[in-house]
């Protein structure tokens, strides 16, 4: 089987993320980077998918930041990572559930439909937060 379509992100497990063309998939330090990232989003706050996606080098490949979170490091916190709307993982390690009691245990409110204000709780690295229209896109 030919590896050019297996996303780095996934290489180790020899998944293919079906969802981008070969040509646009992520370069092969882009989980390093998302790691890195994840690392240091402070207790109390989240990033998403999305924005991870960006600041890493590829906007479209929120898909490929959670096959990263799925089979990353477990000990980086995966838990401060929502999708775009606040919604929490049904693929995090004890499903929303779990992701809900390691959020509330650093402070962070979850509502009942296992959602977070992420207008309130984004987190950008000093310098990245963006302006104008691109405000609302993660």
């Amino acid at each position: 089987m030919s590896t050019d379509n297996i996303d780095p992100a996934f290489r180790r497990k020899g998944r293919v993320d079906p969802a981008f063309p070969a040509e646009d998939q992520v370069d092969p330090n882009f989980r390093e980077r998302v790691e890195a990232l994840v690392a240091q989003i402070p207790r109390g706050r989240v990033m998403t998918y999305g924005q991870l996606a960006a600041l890493c080098g590829n906007a479209r490949a929120a898909r490929i930041v959670g096959g990263v979170a799925h089979f990353g490091d477990p000990n980086l916190p995966w838990q401060r990572v929502v999708n775009k709307k606040g919604g929490l993982a049904a693929g995090y390690y004890g499903g929303r559930r779990g992701q809900k009691a390691a959020l509330e245990a650093e402070g962070v409110e979850v509502s009942d439909d296992y959602s977070v204000d992420v207008d309130r709780l984004i987190w950008w690295p000093d310098g990245s937060e963006p302006t104008g229209t691109q405000q609302g896109l993660f």
